[in-house]
This record gives structure tokens, sequence and C-alpha cells, in this order.
């Protein structure tokens, strides 16, 4: 299956790569009385925008340390999850208490030798390992993806998708399968299907729109209603009824068409991750390759080789 267009995941890799999704919501006009034109008052002026932060700025010293406006802007990155419920307006005052909160527990812990526990440091070690992995994934792997590369993925994805048809058609469902054929005897007879599914469907979408199942392709219906419609011909109806899950169904074929591949624009986010994905399995190959790697366990070593194959 094509990977384009699925978003790609690097939660195996330990790591979140976060997808926003943007919506642009439409305006919604008010109505109000016009004011008179003499009572008309100027238009606010625009706010002036912020000040730039200075990341020196110290923010809060404790016990003699400072503590920067860089620390804070990574406190409140790091503890977002922790905030998210909280009004904008508190969440930076919490994230400088949570921040005084973990130097001034952290310095007890160094006074009291907590930081020399052997636990504590393989720990710290794993973490800094885990940080640098990030960071090399972030400006090793992220940031040399060029919108050439994102564009060639697009297209190759295009390009090896085979192409697919997909249907415009209604049904009528109805509970047995005599109530199908009574239908079937009525549209050989000349009947219209649309009335006929306004009036005797048991789907509560298709009473007001004569069955009208719009667009679909292969797969989106239940197998015996999709081998059924992609079967017919353009105008045609099942000659017998078909039976689903659902019931009963009379089908009937409006229309076929070639299915449209998505603009790029409109896939592009999932493009780069699956040219990130593939640029990281390079890299951690090529790195893996020449690395000296010994698993003394035959059988977790194996459980290890049949991992790093399905990648």
């Amino acid at each position: 299956m094509s990977l384009l267009f699925r978003r790609a995941s690097l939660a195996s890799l330990g790591l979140a790569f976060g997808l926003s999704a943007l919506s642009l919501s439409p305006l919604m006009a008010q109505e109000t009385a016009p004011a008179p034109a003499d009572a008309a008052a100027p238009a606010p002026a625009a706010a002036p925008a912020p000040a730039p932060v200075d990341p020196n700025a110290v923010v809060a010293t404790i016990n003699g340390q400072p503590l920067t406006e860089a620390d804070l802007v990574l406190a409140e990155g790091e503890l977002s999850q922790q905030f998210a419920q909280l009004p904008a307006e508190q969440r930076r005052a919490a994230a400088l208490s949570a921040a005084i909160e973990i130097r001034v527990m952290a310095a007890q812990a160094v006074t009291t030798g907590l930081d020399k526990d052997p636990d504590f440091q393989r720990r710290m070690a794993f973490l800094q390992q885990r940080a640098l992995h990030g960071e090399m994934v972030e400006k090793g792997v992220v940031d040399k993806v060029t919108d050439a590369e994102v564009r060639a993925r697009y297209d190759q994805e295009i390009a090896n998708t085979p192409p697919v048809n997909e249907v415009h058609a209604r049904h009528i469902l109805v509970k047995t399968k005599e109530e199908a054929e009574a239908i079937i005897k009525q549209l050989d007879g000349g009947a219209d299907f649309q009335k006929l599914a306004n009036e005797h469907t048991s789907d509560p979408s298709g009473k007001t729109n004569g069955g009208d199942l719009g667009w679909f392709g292969p797969g989106q219906m239940v197998p015996e209603f999709d081998k059924a419609a992609f079967a017919l011909e353009v105008g045609k109806y099942t000659e017998q009824p078909v039976q689903s899950q659902f019931g009963w169904h009379v089908i009937k074929l409006e229309d076929k068409r070639a299915k449209q591949p998505p603009a790029f624009d409109e896939v592009k986010d999932q493009a780069k991750q699956a040219v990130i994905r593939d640029k990281y399995f390079a890299l951690v190959k090529s790195l893996r390759g020449a690395a000296k790697v010994e698993i003394p366990d035959a059988n977790l070593k194996k459980a290890v080789d049949t991992l790093e194959s399905a990648k």
C-alpha cells in the first residue's frame, strides 16, 4: 500500500513528530443596526508588535544562580502538557514556578549525593543519548529535507499508484428479499428509482435524496455491496437483490470515473514525513552497519535481527 496517503509515524523511533491540522473557518457575519454616519468611530489602531525578547534576560535568581528567559521557554515547552488546561496568562507563571521548584529540588539532590547514585547516572546517560538522538534526527535528517525531494516523492507515489475507478451509486435498503424483489419488479416496469428509494429505503440518509450514496472507491462499502456496485454498467440496477449485514439492497449505478489522485498541496506533509522516515532509516542502517554490536543471548539477538530486518 502506498505510504504517501497515510501519515508516516516515527513513534517506533522514540520520537514525536507533531502534525498540526490547520483549519480555516468562515467568518460569520453579525447582523447589527447600522450606526449613524456622524456616530461612526474610527477604527482602533493596530496593536504594536511585541518587542523581541532577550533570551539571556534574567527572569529569576535561585540561590545566586540566574534563570534566564531561554530557560523559561525551555521549561514551558517541556512541561506544556501539564499546563495545557491553564489559561494562557497563567502558563508563564506556572512554568516559572515549576522551574524554580526543579532547581531547588535538584540542588538538594546534589547536596545529598543522589547525583552519584549508579541508577541515576545510568538514567542520565540514557536521557542524554536520547536527547542527542533527537538532535541528530532534527538537524541531520529533518532540516536537510528539500522541497525538491518532497515533490519527487509525491511524483513517485503517483506514478506507482495503479489507476482506480470510483463509482456514483444509489441504493434501496429493505429488510427482506421479497421486498427487494418487489422493488426490482417495479423498476422493470419503468418505476423511478429515486422515488422508490424515498418511499421504501430503511437507510435514514437515503429517504430524502433518492438513496444517493455519492462517489466511493473500492473497499469503502461492505464486500457484497462493493462487488455488486462495481460490476454494474452505468444506468443499470441489480437484477437480483444483494444481501449484506444491513439487509437487502437494490443498487443502481449512476456513473463511473477514474479516481483523481490528491493534489500535491493536499498531501505534501505526508510526502515529507515519508522522505524523513526513509532518510532516518537510511542513516540508522549506515551507522548500525559501521558499529560493532554484539548480543551474547542468541534468542535475543534473533529477535532483534527480526525487528531490524522489518524496518
